[in-house]
């Protein structure tokens, strides 16, 4: 069978049940499981728990974008030691910058979440009436022991629901997990390999439910594999530069999904590698490749064509890392409303 092939047949499961563990699969469970509990023992007390950074971000005039940040350890920042340091307001502040409007963080991530919280997490970020939302969530789900169809259905059904909300959606998909440098062969190829699988049925799953996603995995390889500096004390979870890096990568997407920045309304351009494909090939080349995005899109008026739904591959340019520029929680009171969107 094909990469694409498998890719899809996991979010199918996903979507109707099944899709347990191979004894290889329950092996690599197990190795990561005790790879997380040491790095819980080696990075300290819970002093070193993120501070989520709610509240207001960028002094420019207008109605502010709501964005909400949901997810696990890595939607958090697990590690950091200020919240300007966090996934979520190192992108909220980099959207304002984007937009040229305020951007008010309403952060739900916890650390430990699984995707079994993910419709709690929803719940709680729906109250703040999001506009966007980014998602990043599944390395838990391997400690647990989830099968994948079951993390990627949960997904699907997160996705769904803020867009039901008219809410964007931007999905972080499973990083290379063979990046772990205590994981040694051969569960380190495994581990990749079962990486790329979950993140391209991720992407199938959330493109399918009206989000966008886009590929961590390549990216945060490369980047782990010869930067000591990408990694935090325990060796496991990024360090803040690592979580530079990921939200460099996610920010395009975001303001993409807003309607804002340099390249939202840019064809692919194939010289970059970007192009228009059926679903399942799109997300199993956008899991081989750092910071692809891939989207719905119509071809000739149609949504589908004879192997499923056509996507965009897209390879956006990253954003320089933007200043944090907290408001004050009053500064909008007296703002002039401005359509999200414009």
């Amino acid at each position: 069978m094909s990469r694409a092939g498998a890719a899809k047949k996991l979010a199918q499961a996903a979507a109707f049940g099944g899709g347990g563990l191979g004894l290889i699969g329950a092996t690599l469970y197990g190795v990561l499981t005790a790879e997380a509990e040491y790095a819980k023992h080696v990075i300290g007390p819970t002093r070193y728990y993120p501070t989520p950074g709610n509240g207001l971000y960028g002094r420019y005039p207008g109605h502010p974008i709501t964005f909400a940040m949901i997810g696990d350890s890595s939607a958090a920042g697990y590690g950091t030691e200020s919240p300007d340091e966090t996934p979520g307001v190192m992108l909220a502040s980099g959207l304002a910058e984007l937009a040229k409007r305020p951007v008010r963080l309403v952060d739900v991530s916890k650390t430990g979440a699984k995707s079994t919280d993910l419709a709690a997490q929803v719940d709680t970020a729906l109250q703040a009436g999001p506009h966007v939302a980014v998602i990043l969530i599944g390395v838990n789900d391997v400690k647990a022991k989830m099968p994948p169809s079951t993390s990627v259905r949960l997904l699907s059904a997160a996705v769904r629901r803020l867009r039901a909300a008219n809410c964007e959606v931007v999905v972080g998909t499973c990083p290379d997990l063979g990046v772990v440098r205590t994981i040694m062969p051969p569960l380190r190829q495994v581990a990749r390999s079962w990486s790329h699988r979950l993140a391209a049925a991720q992407t199938i799953a959330v493109v399918e439910a009206g989000g966008r996603s886009v590929s961590l995995g390549s990216l945060l390889g490369e980047a782990f594999r010869t930067n000591p500096s990408m990694w935090g004390r325990d060796n496991f979870h990024p360090s803040a530069t690592g979580y530079a890096a990921a939200s460099a990568a996610l920010l395009p997407s975001v303001a993409a999904a807003m309607g804002v920045g340099p390249e939202s309304f840019v064809h692919p351009e194939p010289f970059r590698g970007e192009a228009i494909l059926p679903i399942a090939e799109a997300a199993v080349q956008a899991a081989r490749k750092a910071g692809t995005e891939v989207a719905a899109t119509e071809v000739a008026g149609r949504e589908r064509g004879p192997r499923g739904r056509w996507a965009e591959l897209r390879h956006r340019r990253r954003h320089p890392k933007a200043e944090v520029d907290r408001v004050d929680e009053n500064h909008d009171e007296s703002a002039e409303t401005v359509p999200v969107g414009q």
